[in-house]
Parts: C-alpha cells; sequence; structure tokens
C-alpha cells in the first residue's frame, strides 16, 4: 500500500455486506481476565492487530503459557489464579492504550519487579492519574523519563488497601484496569469513581465481561465493590465483532445512499459504539436487525441534516461523525468530548486541521467542549492522519464521494483493523 493511500471512486453498487475483525476492547479484556482465571481459557474471534499483538507479547513475557492460532482467530491461555509466572520481568505495551493501564494495575497488584516500555507514541499518552494512585498505596513506581508517563519500572510487595478513589475524566481505562485487578486483594477492592463517565460505555463494558466470567462485582451509584476472587473460570468465551470498526461502513450508508449489512454486529452488542447507529438514524436511515447483521439504509437522495449530539459515551464515532457533517444540509455540533485531545492525538485538533485542510469550516467550542462543522465544498488534498487509526479510517470515507482526497500513512490502521484498504479496495473502482 505505500506511504499514502489514494481513494478511488466507490463502485455504483446498492448493498454491501462486510465482515470486520474483533473487538479491540473486548480482546484485550477478556486476554486481561483470562491470564487472572483459574483455569485454561479458549477466547474465539479474536481480534489480531498491532495492539492485541502488543498484549499477547507482553502476557508471554509474563510467562503466561499462551497459544495463538491465528488463522481461525482463537487463543487459549492458562490461567493461574492471579499468579504471574515472571515476577521480574520487561514488557513492551507498545501504542496499547488498554495494555498499558490494564497491565500496570495487574503487575503492581500481583507484587514484583517490572520494567514497563512503550512506544513513542504512548509515551505521550497519560499515564499520570493511575501511577499517582498507586504510588499512594505503596507501590513504587520509577518514571524512566519523563514524570508520570511511560516508560517506568514497577516495585510492589503486598498491597494492604481495600478502597481507593479514581477520577474517570480523563480516561475511562484506569477504572476499568482497577476493577479487573481488584479480584487479586485480598480484602477485594472498593472503587469510588469521580468525573463525568462514572457509567460510561467503557466501564459498563468491563463489568459485563467480569460478570460474565464469573465476578460478581456489586454497583451502586459510582461505587464498585470487586471481591477477591482468584478462582473463576470459564472454559471459552466468544469475542464479538468490532462494532467501532463497524460504523465505518455504516457511515457509507448515508454518505453513499446505499444498504449496508456487518456481519454478527447486532443491537444487542455490548459495545457502547452501537450508540452511533442512533444517530445515523436520526439522519434519515433506516435499519433492522438481520439474521446476517444490522442492515442500514441511507437515503437514495444523500440528503441529510446536521445534527447537535452529545458523544461523551462514543466519542470513537467523533471522526466518523465529522467526515459525514461537510455533506450535510446545516452545521453539524458534537459535545462533550475533551477527553479525545489525550487519546491515539489530539483528536479535535486534528479534526479541525484536516477539515480545514479540505477546505471546511470547522470550529473548536470550549463552552460545550466540542466543534462545530459547516457544510460546505469539498477540496482534493492530502490528509494527515498523526499516526491514529480512526482518523485514516474515518477520512477515508470522504473520498469515496469526492475525487482527490490521498490518505498518509494509512499503515496505521494495523492498530485495530488490519485489512481495513483491503475492503475498501473491494468497494472501489480500479
Amino acid at each position: 500500500m505505500g506511504d499514502r493511500y489514494a481513494v478511488k471512486p466507490f463502485k455504483l453498487i446498492e448493498m454491501i455486506e462486510i465482515e470486520v475483525p474483533g473487538s479491540k476492547s473486548i480482546t484485550n479484556r477478556a486476554l486481561m481476565l483470562a491470564a487472572l482465571s483459574n483455569g485454561l481459557c479458549k477466547l474465539t474471534g479474536v481480534l489480531f492487530s498491532d495492539d492485541s499483538r502488543a498484549f499477547l507479547s507482553c502476557l508471554i513475557s509474563l510467562g503466561f503459557e499462551v497459544n495463538i492460532e491465528e488463522e481461525i482467530k482463537v487463543v487459549t491461555i492458562q490461567g493461574l489464579g492471579g499468579v504471574i509466572p515472571n515476577r521480574n520481568a520487561e514488557i513492551n505495551v507498545r501504542s496499547a492504550g488498554t495494555a498499558a493501564r490494564f497491565l500496570t494495575a495487574m503487575l503492581a497488584f500481583a507484587g514484583g519487579d517490572y520494567i514497563l516500555q512503550s512506544s513513542e507514541q504512548m509515551k505521550k499518552r497519560p499515564m499520570e492519574p493511575l501511577i499517582t494512585l498507586l504510588r499512594s498505596i505503596g507501590v513504587t513506581v520509577n518514571c524512566m523519563e519523563q514524570e508520570g508517563h511511560f516508560p517506568f519500572e514497577i516495585h510492589s510487595m503486598e498491597i494492604n488497601v481495600d478502597e481507593i478513589t479514581m477520577d474517570t475524566s480523563i480516561s475511562s481505562q484506569f477504572v476499568s484496569a482497577l476493577l479487573m485487578a481488584g479480584v487479586m486483594l485480598p480484602q477485594g477492592l472498593k472503587i469510588r469513581m469521580l468525573g463525568g463517565r462514572t457509567t460510561g460505555a467503557y466501564i459498563r463494558l468491563t463489568l459485563s465481561m467480569m460478570q460474565k466470567f464469573g465476578i460478581r462485582v456489586l454497583q451502586e451509584d459510582a461505587v464498585c465493590y470487586v471481591p477477591n476472587n482468584l478462582t473463576y473460570q470459564v472454559d471459552s468465551y466468544q469475542i464479538e465483532p468490532d462494532v467501532s470498526g463497524a460504523c465505518y461502513f455504516y457511515a457509507m450508508a448515508l454518505l453513499l445512499g446505499i444498504s449496508v449489512v456487518v456481519k454478527q454486529v447486532h443491537f444487542d452488542s455490548m459495545q457502547g459504539d452501537i450508540k452511533f447507529l442512533e444517530v445515523l438514524k436520526q439522519l434519515g436511515c433506516s435499519m433492522n436487525d438481520t439474521v446476517q447483521g444490522i442492515c442500514v439504509t441511507g437515503r437514495k437522495d444523500r440528503i441529510y441534516p446536521g445534527i447537535t449530539v452529545d458523544m461523551n459515551d462514543f466519542s470513537d464515532q467523533t471522526m466518523t461523525l465529522a467526515v459525514l457533517a461537510p455533506f450535510a444540509t446545516s452545521p453539524t455540533i458534537i459535545k462533550n468530548i475533551s477527553h479525545i485531545r489525550l487519546q491515539e492525538s489530539n483528536r479535535i485538533e486534528a479534526i479541525t486541521k484536516e477539515l480545514t485542510r479540505l477546505g471546511i469550516r470547522c470550529e473548536e467550542n470550549e463552552e460545550y467542549q466540542g466543534i462545530c462543522i459547516y457544510p460546505g465544498r469539498i477540496i482534493p488534498a492530502i490528509v494527515e492522519t498523526y499516526e491514529d487509526h480512526r482518523l485514516a479510517m474515518a477520512f477515508t470515507l470522504i473520498g469515496l464521494r469526492v475525487d482527490g482526497i490521498v490518505i498518509d500513512n494509512p499503515n496505521c490502521c494495523a492498530k485495530t483493523f488490519e485489512n481495513y484498504f483491503d475492503i475498501i479496495d473491494e468497494l472501489t473502482t480500479v
């Protein structure tokens, strides 16, 4: 594919049926829950991407017995009831935010001496809230470069704490990490959550998966109690297809006036990004859940209004809505997404820069912590992706409707969706 991808025109077809990889969020949670379980666990439908391979590599470095069958999307892990085989190890989480937050908590609670390395991109992402919390309960964390960031050393012995408080504002992954690792503590763990995302989609996903693995977490408002439980075990666990990845194709239904089915994605998905379908419905799409998967159909005239929407709980789809907005008949306002400044890139800044480069008026708005995008005529250009997979995948959609869009560094999609551009190739003309 090279360093750049020139998007070609969409073929004149009325319906497409797509298969997307497994969910990254579910895959990496399942890897951690399986590793902490008390027995052999077979994971099916596993996502194989940069992020999940980073997590698998870390588990192997920690001494876990892991059997990988990538061709059939299966991973089998021998859990050891909360025991880490190598209590003196070095791991590299690469650019995987889930691996970074989940494994940091797991290793701190397990006890031992560890060195945690990462990619340059991950070094820029926030770790300070988790590091500060771990230090407050007796864990030694030595940051080797910039304070509050990767890389760092962890030295811990017995953790004598049963209650902690964690802010969800910067990243809900900190809370998810503590929820899953909490089963390792002798007295269990009471977690008080602060901030505006205490009932966020990813925290709900973590709690739902823990229940399916046999861990009964009690929740009352913004307080969770995780019991000590190192005897839980499931023989097998099926990972859902990635709804985040599916949404790029569902967006094509609106943008191109076609019908799109994504195989095995259904309305009962645990994943928060399923809410993006409600946005598409408000913009004029019709949809129904079929045996194959949800089918979304856009208007044939491809006319739809702008919308004002709070995307705090499904913010990974901010970029997807942002690239639909220039073709709307009125402005689009996306609210309550300030936290996406601290993800793989400063996503608010990146969206604004790249839409402006394409000739579209796009403004940040502090009042509603988001952006306003106005309709306009697209100017062909090279789109910078800032090593951010979601920017690369979303901005590709514009090129399906307007000639002259080129995606810089398309290979960053390997973080979650390795064959994304192979699928796009199948949908476009030569």
